[in-house]
């Protein structure tokens, strides 16, 4: 993913979940994906797909036993 892609969904993310502190970053080696974080704290990997044309993006957050703890 180019910057103007990576800071259109950064736009879009801080939109959609109201969160200002979210950062969308390139990943290193990557071109197909980015990472996603919040307030510094790496939470997803946002993942770039090209299909017959058409441009796709999938979010992907695993949540672990541990982060539901106190919840």
């Amino acid at each position: 993913m180019d910057p103007k892609e990576i800071a259109r969904l950064q736009a879009y993310l801080r939109k959609t979940f109201g969160t200002p502190s979210l950062e969308v970053r390139a990943r290193p080696k990557k071109k197909d994906s980015a990472e996603v974080f919040v307030d510094g704290e790496f939470i997803a990997v946002l993942f770039r797909e090209e299909e017959e044309g058409e441009v796709s993006y999938q979010f992907q957050m695993a949540i672990l036993d541990v982060d539901l703890e106190g919840v």
